[in-house]
């Protein structure tokens, strides 16, 4: 068995193995736990009591973190030309439509998140054999397919992100970054938390929030007790 390092023996002591964290103690100590030398991410992750098989059992919605997710997001908005201007003000990284959509056929992916009208949709389906494995495909539902481009490019700038429950019923999403104060953390946990909370379904029985924990980049898991993120 190999012996633990400096930083793994640091890191143990902190963490009380068993123990349910309040929300407001984890967004403290998982700054705390945290020996990356780069900044990390914050995720959560949230096991459901939900059938994802069943479709009246999905659950996916978005989210605007209150302080945003602490990373540069890069955003392409595929649009006619007169929104352009507007898509461009709003603060899209890369704004165009025959182009792009040359470029991502291509093999072009470097972006985070693409936003499209309707009117678009037909130039930009075939792309998904390249959009849909990396989760960049527009979608209606997370409010990436809408008219008012300007308006989704500045939301998705400040913080908005689209989240939906994986085949095992668990929600894996980043909620910030390290850099960030525990009260920016926690403001952020909370907001997500509500959200999910609000976004059960009315076919799930018994538990819903079976589970929820916060962790960083390559760090230990701080479990979370349900009842203090309410």
């Amino acid at each position: 068995m190999s012996k633990l390092t400096k930083n793994q023996k640091s890191v143990a002591e902190k963490v009380e193995a068993g123990k349910a964290y309040t929300l407001e103690e984890a967004s403290k100590l998982v700054k705390d736990i945290t020996t990356t030398k780069f900044d990390a991410s914050v995720d959560i992750d949230m096991r459901l009591g939900v059938d994802p098989r069943k479709a009246n059992q999905m659950v996916r919605g978005v989210v605007s973190l209150p302080n945003g997710t602490g990373k540069i997001t890069r955003v392409l908005c595929l649009c006619t030309p007169d929104q352009e201007a507007a898509a461009k003000e709003a603060g899209a990284d890369y704004v165009g439509l025959d182009e792009y959509v040359e470029k991502i056929k291509s093999g072009w992916t470097d972006i985070d998140v693409i936003i499209t009208m309707p009117s678009c949709m037909g130039k930009i389906g075939p792309l998904g054999r390249v959009l849909g494995p990396r989760g960049l495909m527009p979608n209606p539902k997370s409010g990436t397919v809408t008219m008012d481009v300007a308006k989704a490019v500045k939301e998705v700038k400040q913080g908005k992100i689209d989240f939906k429950v994986d085949k095992s019923g668990i929600i894996h999403t980043s909620i910030g970054k390290v850099s960030m104060t525990p009260e920016q953390i926690l403001g952020n946990a909370k907001e997500f938390i509500s959200t999910v909370i609000k976004l059960k379904p009315a076919a799930a029985k018994g538990t819903y929030i079976k589970s929820i924990f916060i962790s960083s980049t390559m760090s230990k898991g701080i479990k979370i007790d349900p009842k203090s993120a309410e």
